[in-house]
């Protein structure tokens, strides 16, 4: 790794294991590191905006007795800067659900040579250089990511999830009457809608989730460290906001979407690319048709 100086904030107890292999990776008297080592969690907190670094390491055993809430309020202060964290083997358990709460990666103390921490260290590297392409990843409209943007990030989180044995749940959306809308009410009217539907499924997920437009009408999310059964309370959930939005929709009548979802765990073999392609093809097969309209008809007893 060459170039310009790497900025590196690290909070590690008295042990000094992380420092020492960050060193070798960069030795001096020509380091491209810029290490800032600190002690405690006031001094990492106070210290995030005075040196910007590019990558923060956090030692778990600072967060005792809750190291997960320690990650939360890190990556709070500093969402968009890559959280590793590291600890003791004892407290594996804990590192690996650090990913959920929003670390990137974790290391097991004993075990952080120089070649793990430049794994580590070029994961950070490659997360840093997708935030730069944001605005090329992302969909003018919406300000959600667009179909390259999902699918970079997507092979991103299912390598991580390999790592660490994690999972994954995809839902996708179809908006079924977006064709009429714009027939009906024309460009403008048909694009705000477009930007609700985004705004009303994005508010259904975690911040450390990710949300696309993938074309025209549809969109996608892709829930990070999701159990298996959270895939159906999650269209619920976008089904219960889905029936407030129509209600103040009653004068151009009701949005109607198609959802699918789909489950993975680091045990399955497909890519992320054939996962998107299963749950796509669901959708377009076999979706289920949501709104407070459809809900009363399938209730409503038939009439001879």
């Amino acid at each position: 790794m060459t170039g310009k100086k790497f900025r590196v904030l690290l909070a590690e107890s008295h042990s000094g294991e992380a420092a020492d292999s960050l060193r070798t990776l960069y030795p001096e008297p020509d380091s491209h590191l810029e290490l800032s080592v600190v002690s405690s969690i006031p001094t990492l907190l106070g210290t995030i905006d005075l040196t910007a670094p590019e990558t923060i390491f956090l030692d778990l055993s600072l967060g005792r007795p809750d190291p997960l809430d320690l990650v939360r309020r890190v990556h709070r202060a500093a969402p968009g800067i890559p959280l590793i964290v590291f600890a003791d083997v004892a407290d594996k358990y804990y590192a690996s659900r650090c990913i959920s709460e929003g670390a990137i990666d974790y290391l097991l103390k004993g075990y952080m040579d120089a070649r793990t921490m430049e794994r580590a260290l070029r994961t950070a590297l490659e997360r840093n250089t997708l935030e730069g392409l944001a605005d090329f990843l992302r969909d003018p409209l919406t300000g959600l990511y667009n179909r390259d943007g999902f699918t970079t990030l997507g092979i991103r989180s299912m390598e991580t999830a390999l790592r660490s044995g994690g999972t994954l749940v995809l839902l996708c959306a179809r908006i079924e009457n977006a064709s009429e809308w714009h027939a009906k009410f024309g460009s403008s009217d048909s694009e705000q809608a477009i930007c609700e539907t985004a705004e009303l499924i994005a508010s259904c997920f975690r911040r450390s989730d990710f949300t696309a437009r993938l074309d025209e009408a549809q969109f996608a999310t892709l829930a990070i460290d999701a159990a298996e059964p959270s895939a159906v309370v999650l269209r619920q959930r976008v089904q219960s906001r889905l029936a407030i939005y129509n209600q103040s929709r009653k004068p151009w009548g009701p949005l109607l979407l198609q959802l699918r979802a789909g489950y993975w765990s680091a045990h399955d073999t497909r890519s992320f690319g054939e996962f998107l392609e299963a749950v796509e093809s669901e959708l377009r097969d076999n979706g289920v048709v949501l709104s407070q309209t459809a809900a009363r008809q399938a209730t409503s007893p038939k009439r001879g």
